[in-house]
């Protein structure tokens, strides 16, 4: 009864920051891919490159700053929900939660997308696809986004395994009702019996999230579902 709303607002934290960002990282990695060397390339890559190295309390209160309390008051700075409510209730409240999240793992999607892609498009296949008069937005989305979208969906995966510790610091920062600030209330308050079950509630994620991301990376790979 302490953890279950906690818990279904994480979850609802989770999946819609890993949906947005992983849809969000894999279409930049393909626009990228598609124009190597160009200056849309250099200006994605160095601006996440920078994104990568900030934590994300830093991300987090830049964008109070920003959005919620000096620039502009656009969207409220906490996310505290009245009880017996649960997340998608008020969706503005997940705004500025989801967009830290968002802004800490599209990089490393985008960058795995793009490498992927790059290689992809540099393969005999795609080469005898272009001399055979193929569009190029077929060869883009039928030849060569299929066979790159296993290593990236392992990448996605790693992206939600980092959401589930991410959420801690960014729901206390926030304020936000969600089983990463009923950790901390937890560990402050020494209740060890909800500190046990978070931790093992995180636990079992962590490995449901590595099996599901094998078993889907195993399914997305053309050549690997040929029988030997």
């Amino acid at each position: 009864t302490l953890v279950e709303p906690r818990l279904v607002n994480s979850a609802v934290l989770v999946v819609v920051t890993g949906v947005i960002g992983s849809l969000l990282g894999m279409a930049l990695g393909v626009l990228a891919a598609v124009r190597k060397d160009g200056w849309f390339d250099h200006v994605t890559s160095v601006a996440l490159l920078a994104a990568t190295s900030l934590p994300e309390f830093v991300v987090a209160i830049g964008l109070i700053i920003l959005f919620a309390t000096v620039v502009w008051h656009l969207l409220p700075g906490v996310s505290l929900l009245a009880p017996g409510t649960y997340a998608w209730s008020q969706p503005e409240l997940l705004v500025l939660p989801v967009v830290t999240l968002v802004i800490v793992i599209v990089p490393y999607t985008m960058r795995m997308m793009r490498a992927a892609m790059v290689e992809a498009l540099e393969s005999d296949y795609v080469e005898m696809a272009q001399l055979k008069g193929v569009p190029r937005w077929r060869i883009v989305l039928v030849h060569a986004l299929p066979n790159a979208i296993a290593p990236t969906i392992q990448v996605i995966g790693l992206g939600f395994l980092y959401l589930a510790g991410g959420i801690v610091i960014v729901e206390n920062v926030f304020n936000f009702p969600g089983i990463g600030e009923g950790l901390v209330e937890a560990v402050n308050g020494r209740d060890v019996p909800v500190i046990q079950f978070t931790v093992v509630i995180l636990a079992a994620f962590y490995v449901v999230m590595n099996i599901l991301t094998d078993v889907i990376a195993l399914l997305a790979t053309p050549r690997r579902r040929i029988a030997r």
